[in-house]
């Protein structure tokens, strides 16, 4: 852990929760902020992935006034609100519960909840260094998920729609709609089955899809899809797959994209730990 980034991260921290504080927001200090988002009154939700000095890279319209969007995985929200600011039409897809995550056969949830709790932000350096809290897996999910996006959606008063459910349940006849725009994180990384999360989002663009994640190789490389999820019995990675370029490239083409390429990267320095990533943007276009 770069001391420096996680020094500069907690006081991001104790800002945020002494400001939610004196405006009457008590529980603030307990949620996990995925992603660095700008709120009225000051308030600038310390997460882990600040996009913002990346969000041209990505190569969204300025003016989204009449495209629909489709944002798989919102976590806090950042996209799905930048979206709205844009003036799109947004449906956010969210999970139900943590039970809902895949987990490797054998896997107890428990396990799962263990994982995740390593990535829960304490209120301390100390606690940074090694403390993980317990919680159950409905106070969990509010703290990750629920909790953190409602508190954006509510102060940024955002046109966002809510969509429970996994990746694979996801159908025009459950959405009502076709979208100009789906955007997908990093999703596919925790899915056992990546390409029936492909399958069950591509019908559902009728425009372009705008992939950003950790994707290796290059276009010319043999496609491969590399197996993460470790060999220790009782251990819950989350994660599970992570396809190459190539590969990704050749799946989005066989389910209809006709022209899939790199747009840009995702550079930034993760917080707390300070480590640097750099993820290639995809847009695929039918």
């Amino acid at each position: 852990m770069d001391p420096t980034v996680a020094d500069q991260f907690l006081q991001s921290v104790n800002e945020f929760n002494e400001r939610a504080a004196r405006l009457g927001f008590t529980d603030t200090e307990n949620y996990y902020w995925y992603h660095t988002v700008e709120l009225p009154h000051g308030l600038l939700t310390p997460g882990l992935y600040d996009i913002r000095a990346a969000l041209g890279e990505f190569r969204f319209p300025d003016d989204m006034r009449g495209m629909s969007v489709l944002d798989v995985g919102s976590a806090t929200g950042f996209f799905a609100f930048e979206f709205a600011r844009r003036g799109a039409r947004v449906v956010s897809v969210e999970l139900p519960s943590l039970y809902a995550l895949d987990r490797f056969p054998g896997q107890r949830i428990e396990q799962t909840l263990d994982k995740i709790g390593e990535m829960i932000v304490p209120r301390s350096l100390d606690a940074m260094r090694g403390y993980v809290r317990k919680y159950t897996a409905e106070e969990l999910y509010f703290y990750l998920l629920e909790g953190p996006f409602e508190f954006c959606r509510k102060l940024l008063k955002a046109p966002v729609e809510r969509c429970l459910s996994t990746v694979y349940d996801l159908s025009e006849a459950k959405l009502g709609a076709t979208f100009d725009l789906v955007f997908m994180g990093d999703i596919l990384l925790h899915t056992l089955n990546p390409l029936q999360a492909l399958a069950a989002v591509a019908p559902l663009c009728r425009g372009a899809l705008v992939l950003a994640q950790v994707i290796p190789g290059q276009p010319e490389d043999k496609p491969v899809m590399a197996y993460v999820g470790g060999d220790t019995p009782g251990s819950d990675e989350v994660s599970w797959w992570l396809p190459n370029m190539a590969c990704i490239i050749q799946l989005l083409k066989k389910l209809g994209f006709r022209n899939v390429m790199e747009i840009g990267r995702n550079r930034g320095v993760l917080r707390p730990s300070g480590f640097a990533y750099d993820r290639p943007i995809l847009r695929a276009v039918k």
